[in-house]
C-alpha cells in the first residue's frame, strides 16, 4: 500500500512525464506542471528538489515503464537468436507505443538535453548504454550456445542494431511515417539471418 506522499509523487510522475517528453525541458513551465498536476508549487517541490531533478525523474519513469513493455515482448523466447528477432518486431510497432509517452524518450530528452543540460544528457547516455549492454549480452548469449557465429563482436553488433532503431525512429518521427521504421525493422531481420546466425 503506497502512502500519500508515494501517491503524490507517482501522479506528479505519471503526468509530467509525457509533457516533458514532448515539449523539452526548457520549454516546459512550472505553470505547465502545476496545471496539469493541479498540484501548487510547494506541492511539486516537496517531492522534487527542483525542476531539474523532476524531469531526470520524469524521463526515468518513462524508461522504466517502455523498458519493462520491451523486456516482456522479447522474454516471449529463451532462443538469444529469436530474442534479437523479437527486438526488431517490437520496434515495428514503436510509433504506435512511443506516442502514449508523448514520443521517444531517448530520442526527445537526447536531442532536447545536448548541449542545454548535462545531468539530464547523462540519464539518457546512461540508458543508451544499458539498452547496448543488454543487446550485447543476448548476443555473447547466442554465441555461447552456438546459434550466432563465433566471428562477431557483440558489442559493435550492439551498437548498430541500436543506431539502426534509433535513426528509424528520429525519421518516423519527422516524416511521421512508419516506412523507415518497419523498412530498417526489416534490415534488421536480414543482418540477424545473413551476418549473425551461424
Amino acid at each position: 500500500m503506497l502512502t500519500k506522499s508515494e501517491l503524490t509523487k507517482q501522479h506528479i510522475l505519471e503526468t509530467v512525464a509525457p509533457i516533458f517528453n514532448r515539449y523539452g525541458y526548457a520549454a516546459t513551465s512550472m505553470s505547465d506542471i502545476t496545471s496539469a498536476t493541479g498540484l501548487t508549487k510547494g506541492a511539486i517541490y516537496g517531492n522534487f528538489e527542483n525542476k531539474e531533478d523532476l524531469a531526470i525523474a520524469a524521463f526515468k519513469h518513462t524508461i522504466k515503464k517502455l523498458m519493462s513493455r520491451i523486456a516482456d515482448h522479447i522474454n516471449k523466447s529463451e532462443s538469444p537468436l529469436k530474442k534479437l528477432y523479437l527486438i526488431a518486431d517490437f520496434y515495428r510497432d514503436y510509433y504506435r507505443i512511443s506516442k502514449t509517452y508523448g514520443g521517444c524518450p531517448v530520442l526527445n530528452i537526447g536531442v532536447d538535453a545536448n548541449n542545454q543540460n548535462s545531468k539530464l544528457l547523462e540519464s539518457v547516455r546512461i540508458v543508451i548504454e544499458r539498452i547496448q549492454d543488454q543487446v550485447a549480452t543476448i548476443i555473447e548469449d547466442g554465441i555461447e550456445n552456438g546459434e550466432i557465429s563465433s566471428e562477431i563482436n557483440a558489442m559493435q553488433y550492439a551498437k548498430r542494431i541500436d543506431s539502426m532503431i534509433q535513426g528509424a525512429i528520429f525519421m518516423t518521427y519527422t516524416m511521421d511515417d512508419e516506412f523507415y521504421m518497419k523498412d530498417s525493422m526489416n534490415q534488421i531481420d536480414e543482418m540477424i539471418t545473413n551476418e549473425l546466425k551461424t
